[in-house]
């Protein structure tokens, strides 16, 4: 019989540290974020691609996408700070100066990426630009918007997984 599980009163404190209510929000953050791209990738492009006639899909993927947009920020912005949180509070700081800890960059890197996409890049131009371009060449824009999404999600499920080995020890 341990003493650490003896009572739910002793086993509460140790579950539910700072370190632990943040990894939970983070991961929580990168599920909805990484899963809504994954459904836009996966299932969303490829059926407005097949099924939606040129002349509507613009439309309709604006709209869905849209929605998505505003959510997936909130989702980036809770990951970003929570993964800030995490490294500090941990002085992890020195891992990105260790090449065995590929994942952390990597993560680092996919959020950046994200983050510019959602705050800056779309805002400013992305949204003109794809809406422009759309009009004028939906087939051919729509293959491109879907080659560039499989990219980022490639890319972010290599980094969830390297995330998940590294944080568990998997990984030298």
């Amino acid at each position: 019989h341990n003493s650490q599980f003896s009572s739910r009163k002793t086993l509460m404190p140790t579950l539910l540290d700072d370190i632990s209510i943040a990894r939970a929000l983070h991961v929580l953050a990168v599920v909805h974020w990484i899963g809504g791209v994954a459904m836009v990738t996966l299932v969303i492009l490829p059926s407005l691609v097949r099924s939606i006639p040129a002349h509507d899909r613009l439309r309709l993927f604006e709209r869905i996408e849209g929605r998505f947009g505003q959510q997936v920020r909130i989702s980036t912005l809770i990951a970003g700070l929570t993964g800030l949180y995490m490294t500090e509070r941990l002085g992890a700081w020195d891992r990105f100066a260790d090449p065995s800890f590929w994942w952390m960059h990597l993560m680092l890197v996919v959020w950046a990426i994200f983050t510019v996409m959602l705050f800056i890049a779309e805002p400013l131009f992305l949204h003109r630009w794809f809406h422009d371009r759309a009009t004028r060449d939906p087939e051919g824009t729509f293959r491109l918007v879907l080659r560039m999404h499989v990219l980022l999600l490639s890319v972010s499920l290599l980094a969830v997984c390297g995330a998940v080995l590294g944080a568990h020890g998997a990984l030298p």
